[in-house]
């Protein structure tokens, strides 16, 4: 069983809007409506490439029921923890012309220590030696950031492959519990290590010495240039395909989703590789954060062109 957890699910609103401009009247071309959150993601492009998860999380009010409805119509399993408020709202800004992609995130509720304790039986329900479970996004701004690295721990005690993919003190304290996967993106990574990376040669060293930490497979997203992904045996650099860029949220939630069912699916280093990166190239394809589209992952997996990194 592959789980995603979700703390801070959002509805992602897309607004198409051409030459947005600052400080102006800015006329909306389109909308269009999701159900967002990194964990919600993987768990959209593990279904789409004919695979299944069980999605948890925390969702409230009508945003809440919107998010679980959505999930329900794509046939995606889920068993989240509704509490009393409103499910945030995430508004996605693409402005074509200019190709850019500006995010604007609501914080999301706070959560009581007996809110916290329920969500985690659900997050630890049935996980055993046959489990993945992917911990990802950002969390209610009262719960501890060691979070992730309390549930990477006893997740590992029950048998369960952990995948990590956070940011700043998340993704700080969450490596020290060794999780099987982390998978920063560059501009994380380099906070993490509080410089700056210029190098592909950089990349990859940095990438082998979060091995040291205990982590089994590194995974750093380097948006439209491509991925490198170093396990203890190999380090491979993948390069990015050239799509039509219609929305750049959720790319590195597509890789994750697809490496993850390559894990359950026991497939070799490379074809999680080509995989992952075809899952994200197609994801960046599609409007909004809805989920790339098999006959499309499959297509750019076709066109993955990686080479191994000493």
């Amino acid at each position: 069983m592959i789980k995603t957890v979700t703390m801070n699910p959002a509805v992602d609103k897309t607004l198409e809007i051409d030459n947005f401009r600052i400080g102006a009247v800015n006329r909306i071309s389109s909308i269009r409506l999701d159900a967002g959150g990194k964990g919600i993601n993987v768990s959209k492009t593990i279904k789409a490439l004919g695979g299944s998860s069980l999605a948890t999380g925390i969702l409230a009010g009508s945003n809440g029921e919107y998010i679980k409805s959505y999930l329900d119509h794509l046939g995606i399993d889920n068993d989240f923890l509704f509490l009393k408020g409103e499910t945030r709202t995430n508004i996605k800004i693409v402005d074509k012309l200019k190709g850019t992609n500006t995010d604007i995130n609501e914080p999301g509720a706070d959560l009581s220590a007996e809110e916290l304790s329920l969500m985690e039986k659900k997050v630890f329900a049935e996980i055993n030696s046959d489990s993945i479970l992917v911990l990802s996004g950002s969390i209610p701004v009262n719960v501890p950031k060691s979070i992730y690295k309390e549930w990477t721990e006893r997740g590992k005690k029950s048998g369960a492959r952990v995948l990590l993919d956070s940011d700043g003190e998340l993704l700080r304290e969450g490596i020290k519990a060794e999780p099987y996967l982390v998978k920063p993106n560059i501009n994380e990574l380099e906070r993490l290590l509080g410089r700056k990376l210029g190098s592909r040669e950089e990349i990859v060293k940095a990438a082998k010495n979060l091995l040291e930490t205990g982590a089994e497979i590194v995974v750093v997203s380097l948006g439209a240039d491509g991925a490198v992904f170093v396990n203890r045996s190999k380090a491979i650099y993948a390069q990015g395909l050239m799509v039509d860029v219609r929305s750049t949220v959720g790319a590195g939630d597509a890789m994750v989703g697809a490496f993850a069912l390559a894990l359950q699916r026991g497939y070799s280093f490379e074809r999680a590789v080509t995989l992952s990166v075809a899952a994200s190239a197609a994801n960046v394809a599609t409007n909004g954060t809805q989920p790339p589209v098999l006959e499309e992952i499959l297509r750019y997996e076709g066109q993955v062109r990686f080479s191994y990194v000493k």
